[in-house]
């Protein structure tokens, strides 16, 4: 088996186009109407710019943890993380999910620090709007902020490619669709709703595409364990993948194993994720701006949650898709039986898409196509209204028009989303015809963005950063990152050419470097001559003018944030002015003093996870002698014990394995989809009896 052929798609390319421009599109009209529902009932409008860039700053902590969830279960998250399952075994889903979820809760006290020190910001990069300055360039000048513009630029660049050529890959694998046809044609009608709905359009659709997502992890998982032919069962899928080790056994696992943690290959995958997360969330505009919009009190609560709902997704995801790809290898409706997935499938990420159409046929293909195409759509709608914040405030409105109102703004970012997607279908098509897929891509990602990481964080968070400590740690962790590929692919890999560049080793020694020494860099340079920034300036953030109106009256009368909800009539019929709930001013020491105690609260928080899923999470194993009739129980620790105990799985830890991976699902889940709902009932109530009076009075006269 060690020749490969084509993947045999099982949809017409009719479907494919069907997905990308007949779903997209309808997506997109709901999207609309829900916008114009909310618009004329809630008295939340797009046009205001506020409500457009960080949808008013009061999402709650349910839609903004399910916000996180979808922008970060890219492409990647499900194909990736299912082609490290296929090729290391058990240890590939869990590095993956350490690999973003570490980050998540991390990002979640320099959100803490953003609500605390510059709560009227749009973009990690702006500041005060009235002195045309940014965070960066309030406190450090233009230097530092045209470094720090390029980095975020170059990260929307990259991620934008990731989802393409991901969801092109998938659509042209199962349906036979032109993939340069679909890398155009899938930003397109997200861009329509983007345009029309803002930010809050984002988690609306978030949302939604989160419900879709998570039905059809549940149906992948008890497809898999427990109702298909070809599987059916953990214990049936235990057997398979003791045979897969037999036949290809995985270099550096123990015994060849796909059942152990002790993967040199999957430890070094998971350093790479780790790298990764760390450039695609701190560096990725489409995080800061879920911070600015989340209601300060909460914004803590919001990460943590998403954290924790996010590591289920690739974990049982690509625990069953991934295994399930290397354990029906044999079976005959395997897409390339009776060969393996070539290397360029495999890194193209075919891994999910192969298992799904094993085992469901059509079925499986559609619905693998659909969940990609939802992981697709609504990460790149985080992209589209991150980049147009980053032109609309960062260049136009502080290098061009700074005093430019409201509705120009809208204006500008309206024009910025339209071009952005139609320029990022180009760019996935440049990179396919480049030769460069999704698993290039995910590891090079960590190589040229981590140096930015460190300095980006401190910004917001230490007041003795200097500027020249962060141009010095910035640009000098970037060369000697650069440095540490080059020379760390030639030493390993003999030459140094574009596949060898996104080999792990190569990616792990430049992404390592650049984030440590960037970090020591900073810190050191820092030290030398500190500064003691208050910062007073990133406080004076303001909001756009037209927009003034509302904000303004919070902040003079701070009572009235707390009380009920403004009213209006639209055509005889009340409705609610959302907007003035919840604002506050960063200037309050009595909110300072809050978000200081949900930056501390997130520091004990990110330590005990990343502890907990790196170091020490225990399990629990129980086997039963067939020899001597007794049964044994041990204790093994989670990953990195395991790893070094040369464990593997026996079939009793393996259920337990996959039990945890259905509890976690679920939980994740129900604070995705469920506790958004819930928070936001008297809302949902409030529009829905405005939208049935309006009509319902409409159709009388």
């Amino acid at each position: 088996m060690s020749s490969s052929s084509d993947f045999k798609p099982l949809l017409g390319q009719s479907v494919g186009y069907g997905v990308v421009v007949g779903v997209g599109f309808f997506f997109a009209g709901i999207m609309l109407v829900l916008t114009f529902l909310q618009s004329r009932f809630s008295g939340i409008s797009p046009s205001r710019a506020e409500e457009f860039s960080t949808a008013s700053r009061n999402v709650k902590p349910g839609l903004v943890c399910c916000g996180i969830v979808s922008a970060w279960t890219w492409s990647a998250t499900l194909l990736q993380s299912s082609t490290a399952a296929y090729t290391f075994g058990v240890s590939g889903p869990w590095w993956y999910g350490v690999g973003g979820t570490i980050q998540l809760a991390m990002f979640g006290m320099v959100a803490a620090k953003v609500k605390m020190n510059a709560n009227g910001a749009h973009t990690f990069l702006e500041a005060s709007m009235n002195a045309a300055l940014t965070i960066v360039k309030a406190r450090f000048g233009t230097g530092p902020h045209v470094l720090f513009t390029f980095y975020a630029l170059l990260c929307v660049l990259i991620v934008s490619g990731s989802l393409l050529l991901g969801g092109a890959a998938t659509v042209n694998a199962l349906t036979g669709m032109n993939t340069d046809a679909a890398c155009i044609l899938l930003p397109i009608g997200i861009a329509v709703y983007v345009v029309f709905g803002g930010l809050r359009a984002t988690f609306i659709c978030d949302w939604s595409h989160t419900i879709i997502l998570f039905i059809i992890i549940y149906l992948f998982l008890f497809k898999t364990y427990a109702t298909s032919g070809a599987l059916g069962s953990v214990s049936k899928m235990y057997d398979l993948l003791q045979q897969a080790a037999i036949v290809t056994p995985v270099e550096g696992n123990q015994n060849g194993s796909y059942l152990t943690m002790k993967s040199n290959q999957g430890l070094v995958f998971g350093a790479a994720t780790i790298l990764s997360g760390f450039s695609g969330v701190f560096c990725d505009q489409g995080y800061w701006q879920r911070a600015i919009a989340s209601a300060p009190e909460t914004t803590t609560k919001a990460y943590m949650l998403g954290g924790l709902s996010w590591f289920s997704v690739p974990w049982a995801f690509a625990s069953c898709m991934g295994l399930a790809a290397r354990a029906l290898l044999t079976n005959p409706n395997f897409p390339t039986y009776p060969n393996v997935l070539s290397a360029s499938q495999t890194s193209a990420g075919l891994a999910a898409p192969a298992a799904a159409a094993t085992m469901m046929g059509t079925g499986g293909a559609v619905a693998v196509l659909l969940v990609v195409f939802m992981a697709v759509t609504s990460a790149a709608s985080a992209e589209l209204i991150a980049v147009s914040s980053i032109f609309t405030y960062d260049i136009y409105k502080t290098y061009f028009r700074p005093k430019a109102l409201g509705r120009e703004l809208v204006n500008v970012s309206h024009i910025v989303i339209g071009v952005w997607a139609i320029w990022m279908g180009c760019w996935a098509v440049i990179l396919n015809r480049a030769g460069i897929d999704l698993g290039w891509l995910f590891y090079v990602q960590g190589v040229v963005l981590s140096p930015a990481v460190i300095p980006i964080g401190l910004t917001v968070c230490w007041s003795k950063l200097t500027e020249v400590a962060v141009l010095c740690g910035s640009i000098g962790g970037a060369v000697l990152g650069m440095l540490a590929w080059m020379v760390g692919c030639w030493k390993i890999y003999g030459s140094i050419t574009i596949l060898n560049l996104a080999e792990p080793y190569s990616a792990v020694c430049s992404g390592l470097t650049g984030l440590l020494f960037s970090g020591l860099i900073t810190v050191g340079v820092t030290l030398i001559s500190p500064d003691n920034y208050d910062f007073r300036g990133t406080r004076n953030i303001e909001i756009a003018k037209d927009d003034e109106d509302i904000f303004s009256q919070v902040r003079e009368d701070p009572e009235r944030a707390s009380s009920p909800d403004e009213k209006k009539s639209v055509d005889g019929v009340d409705t609610q002015v959302i907007e003035v709930k919840q604002v506050y001013s960063d200037k309050d020491p009595a909110m300072r003093q809050q978000m200081e105690t949900a930056f501390k609260r997130s520091l004990i928080y990110s330590t005990v996870l990343t502890t907990i899923v790196v170091i020490i999470g225990k399990h629990l194993t129980i086997s039963k002698s067939q020899a001597s009739g007794q049964t044994d129980i041990s204790f093994f620790t989670v990953p990195f014990p395991m790893f070094f105990s040369h464990y593997v799985f026996s079939n009793g830890f393996y259920h337990f394995w996959v039990v945890c991976t259905f509890l976690w699902a679920f939980a994740a889940g129900t604070f995705s989809i469920v506790l958004p709902v819930w928070e936001s009932r008297s809302e949902i109530v409030h529009i829905s009896r405005g939208a049935f009076r309006y009509f319902f009075k409409s159709l009388r006269t």
